[in-house]
């Protein structure tokens, strides 16, 4: 297994939920499940970077969690780990998982796997993927979708479908021709010394055209492994709809 450290990015500021990492499934912060999902995967170390005393407070007396205070004023969850990683003094070649705030049932297998398609790979940063199942989810652009190399690399991420299948879609888009087409799953890694560099690069045309902060790494020419994730990744926490389900089935032991 690869040797590797997980970054959780929680601000309180949150447009559609705000102070979500604080909220409380099963009755406990929702930050402190994502944490020990962190720990459950291997982590050598778990650094919750976050601008709030109560996220902190919250992750306080869960062993094995570190707790890095960060500017608020960060644009994005990205510049929150550079300023994370130069706090807990990693060197350039250490793997960080950016494991998401809201992501209290991400699975072990899947941070492993993001942290392992890192390793095998001489890209600076990695992220996984798994098969699109259904005509409604590749044309749906909140869900988004991506293209691969024959090494396994990101040619494009986009919130439209690609590939664009030209004579199929021509005469129906009511369901998937054969082919394979890939949905992202938002968790990366990244080699520690790249964090900083990202933070470095402008916000490229492409990410401000799509809103996708990945696509800076790609315009400006570096490579993003992708690894297909060997688990189910169920989505992350983003309405209160979204919590009350989760709230279920934390309850529910599942």
């Amino acid at each position: 297994m690869a040797d590797f450290v997980v970054a959780i990015p929680a601000r309180y500021a949150s447009t559609r939920l705000p102070g979500k990492p604080l909220a409380l499934l099963a009755g406990e912060p929702m930050v402190l499940h994502v944490a020990r999902r962190a720990l459950d995967a291997g982590a050598r170390e778990v650094w919750v970077a976050t601008d709030d005393a109560r996220i902190a407070e919250a992750v306080s007396g869960l062993p094995g969690v570190h707790v890095a205070m960060t500017d608020p004023a960060h644009a994005s969850g990205t510049d929150r780990l550079a300023e994370c990683a130069r706090k807990a003094g990693w060197s350039d070649e250490v793997i960080v998982v950016n494991l998401q705030g809201d992501e209290p049932f991400a699975p072990a297998a899947g941070i492993r796997a993001v942290a392992a398609a890192l390793a095998a790979s001489e890209a600076p940063m990695s992220t996984l993927a798994t098969p699109v199942e259904d005509a409604h989810t590749l044309f749906d652009p909140n869900v988004v979708k991506l293209v691969r190399n024959v090494r396994g690399e990101a040619l494009y991420f986009s919130r439209a479908p690609i590939p664009w299948h030209r004579d199929a879609f021509a005469r129906s888009k009511d369901a998937l021709p054969g082919g394979q087409w890939l949905r992202h799953i938002g968790i990366y890694g990244y080699r520690a010394g790249f964090l900083q560099q990202i933070a470095a690069l402008p916000p490229g045309g492409l990410e401000q055209i799509e809103s996708l902060e990945q696509l800076r790494v790609l315009e400006a020419g570096f490579n993003i492994a992708v690894a297909l994730s060997p688990e189910p990744f169920p989505p992350g926490i983003d309405t209160p709809e979204d919590l009350e389900r989760a709230d279920a089935r934390m309850r529910a032991g599942r």
